[in-house]
């Protein structure tokens, strides 16, 4: 069954927006009296279409599931290039990321104008809400604007990792094995370059540890899937 995400209620019904009614209507090419599962404030409706035009649809059925992990964890980005940032938002959405920050650091391939970066921005939030729909999950992650290494490390996180190749970086596994409780945790993934030795220096200056993701040098593309399936095992219910 698909899932939408609405942000108002009206009596005992939603009201679609524009891209999801296209989609309902269009792509789909759902009718009336079909049902679909809506999600309104992170709780799931059963729903029947009852109008198409616009596509309005009326609660048969309220679900108590609530698919989103234990742990919020924020994947930090180093700026990538389009097609590979898409991979990175939608794999970590599909795996439970609760918020991304793009990270602009030294060697970021990436380097455009504010005003090009909140173009891209549209475009990652519709990525995750997609990505939230498919994965059946109650949340949408936000997208942040683009920060730099001095307004990350200002964030507040029970648990902060940097992701390097160093040697003398412990395993994320270790470190997740001793953190059971932690609530929120933010992950910081270099650039195709790599971090500077100053860069790494002011991230562990601020209380970041230093993990390793195994003995294999991964693209980082790959690495915050990775991660994030490391927390899911180590944290599933």
């Amino acid at each position: 069954m698909q899932r939408y995400f609405v942000n108002e209620k009206k009596d005992n019904c939603f009201k679609l927006g524009i891209d999801d009614s296209y989609h309902i209507k269009t792509v789909m090419r759902m009718n009336i009296g079909e049902l679909i599962e809506v999600i309104f404030k992170e709780e799931v409706y059963i729903c029947e279409i009852i109008n198409l035009d616009p596509v309005i649809v009326e609660i048969k059925e309220k679900l108590n599931t609530y698919n989103e992990m234990d742990v919020e964890v924020t994947i930090c980005q180093s700026l990538v290039k389009e097609s590979k940032m898409d991979l990175v938002l939608q794999k970590c959405t599909e795996l439970g990321a609760h918020r991304f920050i793009p990270l602009k650091v030294k060697n970021s391939i990436i380097k455009c104008s504010q005003e090009d970066f909140l173009k891209k921005r549209d475009r990652w939030q519709r990525i995750v809400k997609e990505a939230s729909e498919q994965s059946k999950r109650n949340k949408i992650p936000e997208v942040s604007l683009v920060m730099d290494i001095e307004e990350v490390l200002k964030l507040k996180y029970d648990l902060k990792l940097l992701c390097t190749v160093n040697e003398v970086s412990t395993t994320l596994k270790y470190v997740l094995q001793n953190y059971k409780t932690c609530g929120t945790m933010i992950i910081v993934i270099g650039p195709e370059g790599g971090f500077t030795s100053i860069e790494e220096k002011r991230f562990i200056e601020h209380g970041f540890i230093s993990v390793s993701l195994g003995n294999l040098v991964l693209r980082t593309e790959t690495a915050g899937i990775v991660a994030l399936s490391m927390i899911n095992y180590e944290y599933e219910r």
